[in-house]
């Protein structure tokens, strides 16, 4: 039996349109929620604005500029020898409002010219659609509370689906879906804590989301089209059994949006809680055999950290990762921003999804936000980062070998510097590749690379067997 990585295995990084490529109303791109929230820092939250406000510093409007130095960007992900690139398309350059019949051509034009330099290196693009993006002209409608949206964005679907038809197989609906129960502006322009809102919301993309899935089958029979969940993991702070029953209402909060999206249904516990709270879903005729037919081929996620939680944890979320739960993990080190760094939990997350799924499984982002150091040679030596990257890595592989695990790929986040969508901050850096740009978006944009470019290019090179 085969050990290590999968021969096809999907090594790659992962980016966002509104971290990266700036250039926010660039070639008819129209404004979207991203443009509309201030810098923030770690303790400081983002402020959304109403509108674009003079004086305001919007980190989404410049980020890295990769809109303009893509190809140099990629052809440096080549020189790593990515096979996979994970990218989004910003929404807002394909139909600036959101609504309009017709969509951009310039804003196609581009990310066909992105797609193109990616195959030309022998790159698959791994396309998410919506990642924390929304057009800003469909708040006009309620946004995603609005049904009507479902449309729009099924327009915008089809569109990309028949333009990138035989460039892009790989898709992702929703970015971190159930960012809607932590950060509902960035997950769908939601600016509300009520919870029937938000709820709402979340059925409207995963009924958005099933009919794309179908959509690009019946466009592609090669696509391949996934979620992407926000990976909230829990351990129960004890063997108190109060503990443990809080970590499974904690869990269910969180898991309910992959249970939706890949077994097609509601699972009878999020009901029961509907029942109890008043809260009423929209369906129509005909939508649970909708989100039945639209299951998705498989579930990607995002993996930086796990929590605690115990019978003093109170299940309001708030914040993109940072929940609080009331518990700190006596045994894991932690980020400079917070984040508990747990290799070991990775492998976890793993068994836990799959056994729970039984589809295949692909890690798109996982890394360290730090500050980088260019030292007297010029050079950013972050042996830190390697090595939390390395420990990843080893866990990972013990769960394809010993675990028998399909995982499909892994992209880490973000393989050049960018704008950190929890803070707005330059200074939490997670590239390979340094941008000199800071907090305030003054720099001169010049690409480095760091050691962990090398290291990366060897992991690559010898299909993750060499970590050292």
């Amino acid at each position: 039996m085969a050990k290590g990585f999968p021969e096809n295995f999907l090594w790659g990084g992962a980016t966002a349109a509104n971290q990266v490529e700036g250039a926010y109303l660039s070639d008819g791109k129209g404004l979207s929620t991203a443009d509309v929230m201030t810098a923030g820092m770690h303790g400081v939250p983002r402020e959304i604005t109403d509108g674009v406000v003079e004086g305001n510093y919007y980190p989404s409007h410049q980020a890295v500029d990769h809109y303009h130095r893509f190809k140099e960007d990629i052809a440096l992900f080549a020189e790593m020898g990515f096979k996979c690139y994970r990218l989004s398309i910003a929404w807002s350059r394909i139909f600036p409002n959101g609504d309009e019949e017709v969509p951009n051509e310039a804003g196609l034009k581009h990310y066909d010219e992105v797609f193109d330099t990616c195959l030309q290196y022998g790159i698959e693009p791994l396309v998410t659609i919506s990642h924390f993006e929304t057009p800003l002209g469909l708040l006009k409608y309620g946004s995603w509370e609005n049904r009507e949206v479902i449309d729009f964005y099924l327009r915008y679907c089809q569109t990309i689906f028949n333009r990138y038809k035989g460039k892009v197989k790989y898709w992702l609906t929703f970015n971190e879906i159930n960012v809607m129960s932590t950060k509902p502006w960035m997950a769908a322009g939601i600016n509300s804590n009520d919870e029937q809102t938000r709820m709402t919301a979340a059925y409207h993309q995963f009924l958005a989301s099933a009919k794309a899935v179908q959509m690009a089958h019946a466009i592609d029979p090669n696509n391949k089209v996934g979620m992407m969940y926000a990976g909230h993991i829990a351990y129960p702070n004890s063997c108190d059994p109060e503990d443990i029953q809080t970590t499974v209402d904690f869990m269910h909060k969180m898991l309910f949006y992959c249970d939706v999206q890949c077994r097609g249904y509601y699972p009878s516990y999020k009901l029961k809680e509907f029942e109890r709270e008043g809260i009423v879903l929209p369906i129509q005729d005909g939508d649970l055999v909708e989100l039945k037919k639209g299951k998705v081929d498989f579930l990607s996620y995002s993996y930086y950290l796990t929590h605690v939680v115990g019978k003093k944890t109170n299940l309001e979320f708030k914040g993109l990762n940072g929940v609080k739960t009331g518990y700190k993990n006596p045994y894991l080190p932690a980020s400079d921003w917070g984040w508990t760094i747990d290799p070991m939990g990775l492998r976890y997350s793993l068994n836990l999804l799959y056994d729970r799924y039984q589809i295949p499984l692909m890690i798109v982002e996982n890394g360290l936000g730090a500050v980088d150091k260019i030292d007297e040679d010029g050079r950013i030596h972050d042996s830190y980062r390697i090595e939390y990257l390395r420990n990843h890595l080893k866990e990972m592989k013990k769960a394809i070998d010993i675990d028998g695990i399909p995982v499909m790929g892994y992209t880490m986040w973000g393989p050049i510097d960018l704008i950190s969508a929890s803070t707005g901050e330059m200074k939490k850096r997670y590239g390979f590749i340094y941008v000199d740009v800071d907090d305030n978006g003054n720099g001169t944009f010049r690409r480095i690379k760091k050691d962990s470019f090398y290291w990366y290019k060897k992991v690559i090179e010898s299909n993750g067997e060499d970590l050292e």
